[in-house]
């Protein structure tokens, strides 16, 4: 039992909190693309925000991207693409670490990442916490 109240207390928050980036490239001007939707994110553009913060959009214990893309077939042909990230609370799965995705009735795909470390949705692809992954290996082990 004394080793399990210490793994806990090794992985638990220490108060502070998660810091993500937030933005939406539906609220980026026209020619500009800083949240990622066609290019690479732009980090020099932004500074992760805490999310239990004023600054924060919504208030959460981690960090979301979340994709949307047109059904048509090239970008030319007028297909569009919008990335948004911020701070979140709620998960479909319940998990983090992972990516869901599908495609709406209307033919629009989506793509919804979500992490738990600071900035982490910063990327282009969402990893899992060290900390996370080494918590799940010693329970493994130990029970």
């Amino acid at each position: 039992m004394k080793l399990l109240f210490i793994i806990i207390s090794v992985f638990a928050s220490t108060g502070s909190a998660i810091k993500c980036y937030q933005c939406s490239s539906s609220m980026e001007e026209k020619g500009e693309d800083n949240c990622g939707a066609y290019a690479g994110f732009r980090k020099d553009k932004h500074i992760p925000v805490e999310c239990n913060s004023d600054e924060s959009v919504t208030v959460g214990t981690f960090c979301v991207k979340i994709t949307e893309q047109s059904p048509r077939g090239f970008i030319w042909d007028g297909r569009w693409r919008s990335v948004h990230r911020r701070c979140a609370s709620v998960t479909e799965t319940g998990v983090v670490g992972v990516c869901n995705w599908g495609v709406r009735e209307d033919g629009v795909y989506w793509e919804e990442c979500y992490c738990a470390q600071d900035g982490c949705n910063g990327g282009t692809d969402l990893k899992i916490a060290f900390s996370l992954v080494s918590f799940l290996i010693a329970v493994h082990i130990l029970f």
